[in-house]
């Protein structure tokens, strides 16, 4: 069976989005750079699967177009990275729950991150409790 082991994104300002990844307790488990591009790939202990940032060198006007969903965390303390994330100036939506038949199915927030790409943080709960 095929493993799902990253998902990529290109990104303008490294800086900024290395310090907005940090938050989620993403670090740099390689580096790798080319003349035109550098690949940054961010892991943590908690999951295999790497997120991975492309810095093209040169122009860096990108269109996130229609198609793009968002990316998605498990958070144990959903309050606590939720207030992190407004100190940091990110301003990250109100906490919701979903529950369409009266029970909580998740309980999350939105968040942006510097190149706008749409970010969900879920609590370790419901459908998540186990993973």
């Amino acid at each position: 069976m095929a493993k799902m082991i990253h998902s990529m994104i290109r990104v303008r300002d490294e800086a900024r989005s290395l310090a907005f990844y940090e938050l989620f307790g993403l670090e740099v488990a390689e580096r790798l750079d080319f003349e035109s591009f550098s690949l940054i790939y961010l892991s943590n202990p908690e999951s295999g699967f790497e997120l991975e940032l492309t810095v093209n060198k040169g122009d860096k006007t990108y269109d996130l177009g229609n198609g793009y969903g968002h990316l998605a965390f498990l958070e144990d303390d959903l309050e606590t990275l939720h207030g992190r994330l407004a100190e940091a100036g990110h301003q990250p939506r109100e906490i919701k729950d979903f529950a369409p038949d009266g029970d909580v199915v998740a309980r999350f927030f939105f968040v942006a991150d510097p190149d706008g790409y749409e970010i969900e943080v879920l609590a370790r709960k419901g459908r998540f409790a186990n993973q």
